[in-house]
């Protein structure tokens, strides 16, 4: 709110005018009616008239302006929610999927954006409710204090008898908009890895596991809509006994000739205006409680902060051929080389990735200098990790393959090193090819190798890939092992594997036990001098002698 609070200060200030203009009509009319019809005064009859075109007038010029600023309020909140969970979403980089599910950010640029834009377009309507519902109370007073004293004690009496369905209302769209995110986590899953899950006969479990899930949140939100139906009811009911009454009194008033017919009429049209301030009001409680909820998701993730934070002060960068070094794990990286990384524990091989790219906590030396002492954005640029949860975006395949600007030879380069050349082949569109959400358009291996290609386009200073082969087979692995080895000569690849047919072209390799390096040299060095690593890497092959020789 603090953002827009111009805009919010403008459409308020144009909600108070039009709901005023509308509020004081009936007094207009009422005018009119004694001054001019009863009283037979053509000239007092033309003056009341001309009055109520003007503020007709009026009404209708700051209504539009007031719809245009409600507007922009709207959007303003919802859209700059937007552009701030995804601007915090890239600070949090690799610490937002293990904190936060894939289906409460989904919900928020769903439902919560649509419950904060709603909560600042009722503001404008709700300041010209309270402002004309006391307008209405002074002139009332003004005729007789007896319904004014009705409309001041009355409306408060209406929101108080309103207000105990309030708190549970808010607790149940809390509860709700948990089992919301929930179940759009289990529809991710289940898109996501709907072809595994036809692969091992799981697609009929899943599907029952959604239908169940689906049908608790389907009981949550009937329960929400029992209560809200009941809201909305009364939002009805209590705003039309209010009006009977005042309505009441008013016709006995000008029985009694208490008050003229002028003001009988004005009465009426006080009695049917009063309906407009309650039923904004209570409709200002109910979005206001929606968007209470949906802003504490939001909160939720704005308060996430990264596992590796910003140096208190930056170092300078180290020169291009510095070496990496893991002091936890004891890796030495050598600038130049294609390091593997082999553990019979693929997560240990992975966690020092995410060390190298600074993606995790600990303490790593790039030449002299330590990595977390170095701006994030400038380790980004210059080491860039590549895993197994890295994917395609929409958009044409130039677009999800070009992330710095790269010509399109560069693109077709890294495509041959990665031998998707066959996939780039089979579309019609070359490098214009639409690519569908998350890649589906593509197989697994397919995405794999397009994923590589991406980041090899890149061409970083440092590269970590984790498991770059692990969809394709071994005729294309074998591929891919020698054109990457030539394709990254003379800069510094890591690459965590147990494929040998990798493991056989790099220069070195790396056996980590327990999260820590035993054994560094080749391939074929450690395979005859570590039992450990043998058994680790042949797993995949029948005859170690084959790789042997």
């Amino acid at each position: 709110m603090k953002g827009q609070w111009r805009t919010l200060l403008m459409g308020m200030v144009f909600g108070v005018v039009w709901m005023v203009c509308q509020a004081v009509m009936p007094a207009v009319i009422g005018h009119a009616i004694d001054d001019g019809i009863a009283a037979r005064d053509t000239s007092g009859l033309l003056q009341w008239t001309a009055a109520m075109l003007g503020i007709g007038i009026l009404q209708a010029a700051s209504g539009i302006m007031r719809h245009r600023f409600a507007v922009t309020n709207w959007l303003t909140a919802a859209y700059r929610t937007v552009q701030l969970v995804a601007r915090h979403a890239t600070h949090l980089g690799a610490t937002l999927p293990k904190r936060v599910a894939t289906g409460e950010v989904v919900a928020i640029g769903t439902s919560d954006l649509a419950h904060l834009g709603n909560a600042m377009d009722v503001t404008a309507r709700a300041a010209g409710a309270v402002v004309s519902f006391l307008v209405v109370a002074v002139i009332l007073l003004d005729t007789s204090v007896t319904l004014g004293l009705v409309v001041l004690v009355g409306v408060p009496v209406l929101l108080l008898l309103v207000g105990p369905l309030l708190k549970p209302l808010q607790r149940r769209n809390m509860a709700q908009r948990e089992m919301m995110g929930q179940l759009s986590n289990l529809a991710t899953d289940i898109v996501s890895g709907l072809r595994i899950l036809r692969g091992i006969g799981g697609e009929r479990v899943f599907h029952e596991r959604y239908v169940r899930d689906s049908q608790k949140v389907r009981e949550a939100g009937v329960q929400v809509g029992r209560l809200q139906s009941l809201l909305d009811a009364l939002q009805v009911l209590l705003p039309g006994v209010f009006v009977v009454i005042v309505v009441w009194i008013g016709a006995r008033f000008a029985v009694q000739q208490r008050i003229s017919p002028g003001e009988l009429v004005a009465f009426y049209g006080y009695a049917a205006f009063l309906m407009i301030p309650l039923r904004t009001s209570t409709e200002f409680a109910n979005k206001w409680i929606r968007a209470f909820v949906a802003a504490r998701r939001v909160v939720r993730v704005l308060d996430l902060e990264p596992e590796v934070g910003e140096p208190d002060q930056a170092y300078p960068e180290p020169s291009t051929t510095a070496d990496l070094v893991d002091i936890e794990s004891g890796l030495h990286v050598r600038h130049g080389l294609v390091t593997a990384l082999v553990s019979e524990k693929p997560d240990e091989t992975a966690l020092v990735a995410d060390r190298l790219g600074h993606y995790a906590p600990g303490e790593v030396r790039w030449g002299d200098v330590p990595l977390s002492g170095l701006p994030r954005a400038v380790v980004r640029r210059r080491i860039v990790v590549s895993d197994t949860g890295s994917t395609l975006f929409s958009g044409s395949l130039r677009e999800s393959l070009d992330l710095r600007g790269r010509s399109d030879a560069d693109l077709l380069a890294a495509l041959g090193t990665a031998s998707a050349e066959d996939v780039l082949a089979a579309v019609t569109d070359g490098l214009d090819t639409p690519v569908a959400e998350r890649g589906r358009s593509f197989s697994g291996g397919q995405r794999q190798r397009l994923v590589l290609a991406r980041v090899l386009a890149a061409d970083p200073e440092i590269l970590v890939l984790v498991e770059p082969t692990s969809a394709v087979d071994a005729h294309t692995e074998a591929r891919i092992a020698d054109r990457l080895v030539a394709h990254r000569a003379g800069r510094t690849t890591v690459v965590t594997t147990t494929s040998p047919l990798l493991l056989d072209r790099v220069d070195q390799v790396a056996f980590l036990v327990d999260g820590h390096v035993v054994a560094v040299g080749t391939h074929r060095d450690l395979l005859r001098d570590e039992p450990g690593y043998r058994a680790v890497v042949t797993r995949e092959v029948e005859d170690v002698e084959e790789v042997e020789a």
